[in-house]
């Protein structure tokens, strides 16, 4: 048979999920609904620790292949960001293809309540880029068991990005120490790609810390938000200005791959860490952050806040037990740190390893590997 590895430019979604390093996973469903125009994608990397729990993209994919492989690298960033948050959790992701501004309806996110209903607890939905708060209230009316990041109206947590970045500015912290010596930002020049969910709450901490911040957005009225608000915070017209410009630390809270065989020759800063979900655009990039003598701060151990958010929903949702999970990113962090300069390895790989070493000190349970509503 021959071994295709390349779809629509990409690296073909079958190809990694049965033949690469990177596959692995156990699941990976798809779904259509007609009526409402739902074309929906459920990755489920693992289980071993629980049920996976991820949230729900909605994107307009330039492929059908591209949303398939998008839907299995954040699944499985969500196994290792599950495990090193130390949750009993294990990590999946779905995407919905299409420009949520035009073909999002109620009737849409209802119908994906219903695919998500019928995985039995396999998958725990949450939010994601394109989808809110108020999205999922509408997906919990069909799915009340296993949708998270609702309303506390609802009985959920709200909006997971304040906690995101929370633990983006724990994570921070921890870099600074183990970069300067101390805890804080105060003095330093951060520069912030994307202020939209998450990014403006980490620029209030950022402030409040004593930093000078640099942003940029491509949407207009999220800089307005911020500029009009802190007339102190400088804005850059994009994110090629922006990492050439002299900083300190680089926060990339945008979409994935912003860490890449361009962008990391011009990086100014010494420390990368922020919110955005996959930064390496490739294996190696890690390694090349390193020989500059860059302190990258893995991105699923940072922003692993808004999914200790979501997950405490499940245990009845205490906002203050929730902060303190998050606070602790600063722990872990410090720790992949000391892991990485004693291995030798980039901080990357060191998390990598500590997250498996936790998934494989357990094995899937027959509870989730055989669906049941009733379970």
């Amino acid at each position: 048979m021959t071994d295709v590895r390349q779809t629509s430019g990409i690296v073909s979604p079958l190809w990694t999920l049965f033949r690469s390093d990177q596959g692995g996973h156990e699941q990976v469903v798809l779904c259509q609904d007609r009526a409402t125009g739902l074309k929906a994608v459920v990755a489920i990397h693992s289980t071993a620790l629980g049920p996976a729990l991820g949230g729900t993209r909605f994107h307009a994919y330039a492929s059908d292949e591209e949303a398939v492989a998008d839907a299995l690298n954040l699944a499985r960033g969500m196994s290792y960001k599950n495990a090193l948050a130390g949750l009993d959790l294990g990590g999946g992701k779905a995407v919905i293809i299409g420009d949520p501004d035009t073909v999002k309806s109620e009737e849409l996110l209802l119908a994906y309540g219903r695919f998500v209903a019928s995985l039995g607890g396999r998958y725990v939905t949450a939010c994601d880029v394109g989808t809110y708060v108020a999205d999922m209230d509408v997906v919990a009316r069909a799915n009340p068991q296993w949708t998270t990041g609702r309303s506390p109206e609802n009985g959920g947590a709200g909006d997971s990005s304040v906690l995101t970045a929370w633990g983006v500015f724990q994570g921070m912290r921890a870099a600074a120490r183990a970069k300067w010596g101390e805890p804080t930002l105060r003095g330093r020049r951060v520069g912030v790609a994307g202020v939209g969910k998450v990014g403006h709450h980490l620029v209030e901490h950022l402030l409040q810390d004593g930093a000078e911040v640099v942003i940029t957005d491509v949407r207009g009225e999220a800089v307005e938000r911020i500029t009009s608000r802190h007339p102190q915070v400088t804005a850059v017209t994009d994110a090629d200005v922006l990492i050439r410009t002299p900083l300190d630390v680089y926060a990339p809270c945008a979409l994935g791959g912003a860490l890449n065989d361009d962008t990391v020759p011009a990086l100014t800063a010494t420390i990368v860490c922020g919110a955005a979900n996959n930064q390496l655009a490739h294996p190696g990039v890690e390694k090349d952050l390193a020989d500059r003598g860059i302190l990258y701060a893995p991105d699923y151990v940072v922003n692993a806040g808004g999914v200790i958010q979501v997950a405490d929903e499940l245990h009845g949702f205490d906002f203050e037990r929730a902060r303190g999970k998050a606070t602790k990113i600063f722990d872990t962090t410090l720790a992949i740190f000391e892991r990485a300069a004693a291995d030798g390895i980039p901080p990357a790989a060191a998390a990598d390893r500590l997250a498996e070493q936790r998934m494989a000190e357990r094995t899937p349970s027959d509870r989730w590997l055989r669906p049941s509503a009733a379970s």
